[in-house]
């Protein structure tokens, strides 16, 4: 292990705190045991603007008030857990660098939209798992049990590799203004995951999967706003996989 020279030491007694800023995070709490309603809350740090959101939540929790709830896990942007609204669009708290979201005014983070707050930034994530379990996100094969892999070119699994970047942080269902209206919808990401098995060439329920699509609830209610594409913290390209899944059911080719 590498040890600390004379100089370096010498730096950072001489920057003393000197590369921290004052941001105010306002923070919209709700706590149903003590309201039926919302309010903002301001707390004031001083930090890295090289730090993430996340990072600013801990400092606030850990240090200034205990009761702040959120969810959060790995904290590398992979297992989706701390999808939030950031000044207002929909981001990973764990991806978002304080410096990239103007700190000079107050940063406000709030509880992602459609999916009822259960404390502060905590929603009920159990509607968004279920319309995801309803499209059959698992391979569906028939036969006997193969002794090897299933092989497949790679020109075969290029046609669903977008849509295996998923998630499940709820940013691109969040973000649609029809689930905000109608929580039936199936929701983007549920859509997003049937996309990856529907176009994979080892799978066979691709028909049954366009099935539970097609219903009222289904592809259809998409208003192609690219809303979803926009917040999705991967990259994906959401729409896109929407609009091949309504192609999908109009031709029947995949």
């Amino acid at each position: 292990m590498a040890t600390p020279t004379m100089d370096k030491l010498e730096a950072l007694e001489a920057d003393n705190g000197s590369h921290l800023i004052t941001v105010t995070f306002r923070v919209r709490r709700f706590n149903p045991e003590v309201s039926a309603d919302a309010v903002w809350e301001d707390f004031q740090l001083a930090i890295d603007p090289k730090e993430r959101v996340l990072d600013a939540l801990h400092k606030i929790k850990w240090e200034l008030d205990g009761s702040l709830t959120f969810r959060r896990s790995c904290a590398h942007g992979i297992c989706g857990s701390d999808a939030m609204r950031i000044n207002g669009k929909n981001r990973l708290a764990c991806k978002t660098l304080i410096k990239d979201i103007n700190p000079e005014k107050p940063i406000t983070v709030e509880a992602i939209k459609g999916l009822t707050v259960l404390k502060d930034l905590v929603v009920d994530m159990e509607p968004f798992f279920q319309a995801y379990r309803d499209v059959m996100p698992f391979l569906v094969t028939t036969g006997n049990e193969p002794t090897r892999e299933r092989l497949q070119s790679a020109e075969d699994r290029e046609r669903f590799d977008d849509t295996t970047k998923c998630i499940l942080c709820a940013a691109c269902t969040s973000s649609c203004p029809v689930f905000w209206n109608d929580g039936q919808y199936f929701g983007p990401a549920a859509i997003v995951n049937a996309h990856r098995f529907i176009f994979d060439s080892r799978d066979e329920a691709g028909e049954q999967r366009l099935e539970i699509l097609n219903d009222k609830d289904g592809v259809w209610r998409c208003r192609t706003t690219f809303n979803c594409t926009d917040a999705c913290p991967r990259g994906i390209e959401v729409t896109k996989a929407i609009q091949e899944v309504k192609r999908a059911l109009i031709t029947r080719r995949f």
